[in-house]
């Protein structure tokens, strides 16, 4: 199956996730992880934890943005530098960061949200 960022769900999710609406990006993309088949699902499901992950940052929870961080990295390791039109390489990059920070005890770390693209 071919991930379409360009239209529907998926779609509407990047333009919530690009806007910092992570509870309606989380949404929109469940929506279409309950239809994909594997490995599109598992792949889906990394990114659902990365918009919950920051939705609990906005809620000043980053106990549960590290532990979804976590979750969405080790779902992520299996797949190539890109997959299903995302650049995975960069963004798992950019989650380790995140998680340094928050690691070191910086509970709002001044690090750009991890781009999905």
């Amino acid at each position: 199956m071919t991930l379409d960022w360009t239209t529907g769900a998926l779609a509407e999710g990047l333009r919530c996730y690009g806007n910092g609406e992570f509870f309606l990006a989380h949404e929109h993309w469940e929506g279409a992880w309950l239809q994909c088949p594997e490995p599109e699902k598992t792949f889906l499901q990394a990114l659902i934890q990365i918009a919950a992950a920051f939705h609990h940052l906005q809620r000043s929870n980053p106990a549960g943005t590290h532990s979804l961080l976590r979750r969405s990295l080790r779902r992520l390791e299996d797949y190539p530098s890109g997959f299903g039109g995302v650049a995975v390489g960069p963004l798992r990059e950019s989650i380790r960061m995140w998680l340094e920070a928050l690691e070191e005890g910086d509970g709002s770390p001044r690090l750009p949200f991890p781009a999905i693209r």
